[in-house]
């Protein structure tokens, strides 16, 4: 039966461990590192492809384009609250297998809620309100992205059945076929001088073929059903699992969006710019071992033993990779502003980027943790640490807004970072999670790293060669200190993997 959000793994009987075999435990294991490697390089070539296209629009599109996008997506993104109610989250969640009702509930409650946010879309583009901020072009993006909801929910099934089942390298098919598509899109029509505009004609695209391409993957007996037993089933998690959704969406979407209307939008442009290209390593390691260990977790919620293993993996092997990352583009940032001549324009971002990857470093321990408590069914706990850090954020920034403009957003993120350390304290009273010991060798690596990047920085502002070469020896340093001080941990971990 599933777990009930206030449940514990202690509360499970014996007979409920039980369940779980020696051959599940393989299993689960055998498809969750599998799936982890397939899915996290095919990711990596996801976001290389993300990265090498924010990096052409940033030559192409000005501040204010930037601005404009970020403005709208920031509206998209309170309203996708509104579009799952935690439906989907509780049917990988769910222990039992879902019935063909309970995904048909599903389906039939998501296409209703996305017509929804359609005429929600309409009505707010017919105000005048939001078309003097972003213009005819921003309401183009609008609509786009609007219309992409009733699509999505056709294929937010079939992506759900492969979570279960533990095929994570067939979920990342689709995506890559999305990404060239609107990446190649966006970048053909920047470079015609189309403009911001370029967003709304990939994303339609990028809509329709990502659907097709999940369906004929995962094919499934589309229906329409409304079970009230079922939703409410579902509907037991999901609601606070999309409350949890919802305050991280007022705390970051709302949020941005009261920015992107009270700024100009070049200086909002500037912070979308420098949030966005902070996130970039994030989504790379973070987000892509989340998307795994999420139903992983929850598979074992009844076996401390193994969490306890899976949960410290998860943040050895994240950290391992995004510190050097984060450090690297932290320091090299300014002078990449200063060797390519179309990227001066972005240098007044360069603190908010510093400040804004610096803090990355934190959520890349703390969203684990997150993770866990909501996989475990201690949704509530979360709940309380997104009360705290959606508080925290509407009342430090605008006073760091106030001292320091805009650099004053990313300020406040560093700031309030330092409070995921309470995710450790919550995690700690069901599975003793030894955090420190996951992460001291990756930090020694990335302070040598940082200290020779500094020391070379003028070097590396004199030319793209010199650039490059700065990187390189900031990567050699750190692999030589943690393999140093971490080889027998490092080796062991990998065993671990292999074995």
């Amino acid at each position: 039966m599933p777990v009930k959000p206030n449940q514990t793994p202690t509360d499970t009987t014996n007979d409920m461990e039980e369940i779980l075999s020696n051959e599940d435990v393989q299993s689960i294991k055998k498809k969750s590192v599998a799936g982890a490697l397939s899915y996290f390089f095919k990711t990596a070539i996801l976001q290389l492809l993300g990265l090498t296209t924010a990096f052409i629009l940033s030559a192409f599109l000005d501040p204010e384009d930037f601005g404009i996008y970020g403005y709208v997506t920031q509206i998209i993104g309170l309203l996708i609250f509104f579009s799952d109610v935690g439906l989907a989250a509780s049917l990988v969640q769910k222990k039992d297998e879902p019935s063909i009702t309970d995904y048909r509930t599903a389906f039939t409650v998501q296409q209703i809620l996305s017509w929804v946010i359609v005429f929600i879309v309409f009505i707010l583009t017919r105000t005048g309100v939001i078309q003097d901020k972003i213009g005819i072009d921003g309401v183009w993006i609008m609509f786009a992205l609007a219309f992409s909801f009733p699509l999505a929910s056709l294929k937010t099934i079939s992506s759900i059945k492969l979570e279960r089942e533990l095929k994570f390298s067939l979920l990342i098919v689709p995506q890559i076929i999305e990404q060239l598509l609107f990446d190649g899109i966006l970048i053909y029509l920047a470079w015609r001088g189309v403009g911001v505009v370029a967003y709304a004609w990939a994303i339609t695209a990028r809509s329709v073929i990502g659907t097709a391409v999940m369906l004929s993957i995962k094919p499934w007996s589309v229906g329409i059903n409304f079970n009230k037993n079922s939703l409410k089933q579902l509907l037991g998690y999901g609601v606070k699992f999309q409350l949890n959704d919802f305050l991280a969406r007022i705390k970051d979407q709302l949020f941005f969006l009261f920015l992107g209307q009270t700024l100009p939008l070049n200086q909002f442009g500037y912070i979308q710019w420098s949030k966005n290209w902070s996130m970039y390593p994030y989504n790379l390691t973070v987000q892509n071992v989340m998307a795994i260990t999420f139903p992983t977790f929850s598979r074992l919620q009844h076996r401390k033993d193994l969490l306890k293993k899976a949960i410290e993996k998860s943040i050895f092997f994240i950290s391992l990779l995004i510190f050097p990352i984060l450090v690297a583009m932290s320091v090299l940032i300014k002078p990449l502003t200063q060797v390519i001549v179309h990227y001066a324009k972005w240098q007044p971002a360069v603190l908010s980027f510093v400040l804004f990857a610096l803090s990355v470093g934190w959520a890349a321990i703390s969203t684990p943790l997150v993770n866990t408590l909501n996989a475990i069914g201690q949704i509530n706990k979360s709940l309380k640490l997104m009360i705290i850090w959606t508080l925290l954020t509407w009342v430090i920034t605008p006073i760091t807004l106030y001292f320091f403009g805009f650099n004053g957003v990313a300020i406040a993120a560093i700031i309030i970072s330092f409070s995921s350390i309470m995710s450790v304290y919550y995690v700690n009273k069901f599975v003793k999670v030894d955090v420190w010991q996951q992460i001291w060798r990756q930090l020694f690596g990335a302070v040598g790293m940082s200290l020779v990047g500094l020391l070379l920085f003028d070097f590396a502002s004199q030319s793209i060669t010199r650039f490059l070469f700065t990187g390189v020896a900031m990567g050699i340093v750190y692999s030589i200190l943690v393999f140093m001080v971490g080889h027998d941990k490092l080796i062991a971990e990998i065993k671990s993997l292999r074995s």
